[in-house]
């Protein structure tokens, strides 16, 4: 039966009593959206970032084979959705709807992978700051080798760490590919840890950019290899004998276009607290660094007396010093001996003068 008036009214004004009542004593959240609050608070020392893996409006199955090699890759911090959206985030507020996706999926870096006629096999990685975007990569995939097509049987552990090597001198020479390291670092380093186990460190990952002489275009070759370790057969010593095996996924990709902050939230991203700072950072008085990365001091001291200078003596030495005395009172005794008897003979010559 449905309610009166009268009982839609009491309901009504009881609703809004509790409303107001819960308002004024500013009712403590559940445990759960408690614990999510705490888990996004900013800390000390920052956990892993969460990756978003997103498809675009048109999306081939070559980079949908991508997308699911970095979900293997950066497992478990990852998630992949599977519908299509439409972004576009070097447009202008295109990248409006990536902070959002963002932020809902509490993830600090994204992935979106497409394929267009003008920009084929299309991949644009990405991270945020403070949810809003820091930096975005587009790269064009030139040729790419997934998991599946690797003729290894090793794969990655979840929770293992990668080695990185960066050859080549563009790396340190052009700016936009510096920064895109730094990006490359931190996208696949993992979780910051204290101690690293030897069986963890299971994989590598080199980036090796050459540049064309005759287009001046840069290509990264990124190949990724297992490490086996193998017993020694020598037996002299526990450490084991390393292995390189190509594992995947290996590719081959350019910078197209790139999109960084601005300054100001840039020099904000890099802040840390004092607890964070190394105490190496203080400059240390008197103290420089020479070539070979030694550390020389320069001490300021009073003008000393060498002479009546005493310190801690050898065995060896205090023996010679003991013999070093006992000879020099041998020789004081034969002087004053010779001295003695050359005074006798002369009183004996005066006696004998003196008598005559």
């Amino acid at each position: 039966m449905a309610p009166t008036s009268q009982q839609s009214l009491n309901r009504k004004v009881k609703s809004l009593t509790i409303s107001s009542r819960s308002i004024r004593k500013s009712k403590k959240p559940k445990a759960r959206v408690s614990r999510y609050l705490k888990s996004i608070e900013p800390k000390l020392e920052e956990s892993a970032r969460n990756l978003l893996l997103l498809k675009g409006l048109r999306c081939s199955d070559k980079m949908v084979h991508v997308l699911k090699d970095l979900r293997a890759i950066q497992a478990p911090n990852v998630k992949l959705l599977s519908k299509n959206n439409h972004l576009l985030p070097f447009e202008e507020g295109g990248s409006t709807s990536l902070e959002f996706l963002c932020t809902k999926n509490d993830c600090s870096s994204f992935a979106l992978a497409s394929n267009s006629k003008k920009r084929p096999n299309n991949l644009i990685l990405g991270r945020t700051f403070d949810r809003q975007i820091l930096d975005i990569y587009e790269l064009g995939i030139l040729r790419y080798c997934s998991l599946n097509e690797s003729k290894s049987v090793f794969k990655k552990s979840i929770g293992s760490k990668p080695m990185m090597a960066f050859l080549g001198d563009v790396w340190q020479l052009d700016e936009t590919h510096s920064k895109l390291r730094n990006f490359l670092i931190d996208f696949f380093k993992g979780e910051c840890v204290d101690k690293i186990v030897l069986n963890g460190l299971d994989h590598i990952i080199s980036f090796t950019a050459l540049r064309n002489p005759n287009d001046d275009k840069v290509t990264v070759h990124m190949r990724t290899y297992f490490v086996n370790l193998k017993k020694n057969p020598n037996g002299t010593t526990k450490i084991p004998l390393t292995f390189l095996e190509n594992c995947g996924p290996d590719m081959d990709f350019t910078l197209r276009r790139t999109n960084f902050a601005s300054s100001e939230l840039w020099k904000a991203s890099l802040k840390q607290l004092k607890k964070n700072r190394k105490k190496s950072q203080k400059k240390a008085k008197n103290q420089s660094t020479n070539l070979f990365g030694e550390t020389i001091g320069r001490l300021h001291l009073q003008k000393q007396n060498l002479d009546k200078a005493q310190g801690k003596r050898a065995k060896a030495l205090r023996e010679f010093g003991k013999y070093e005395a006992e000879r020099n009172k041998k020789a004081v005794d034969e002087d004053l001996k010779k001295e003695e008897a050359q005074m006798n003979m002369e009183l004996q010559q005066y006696e004998l003068f003196a008598t005559k």
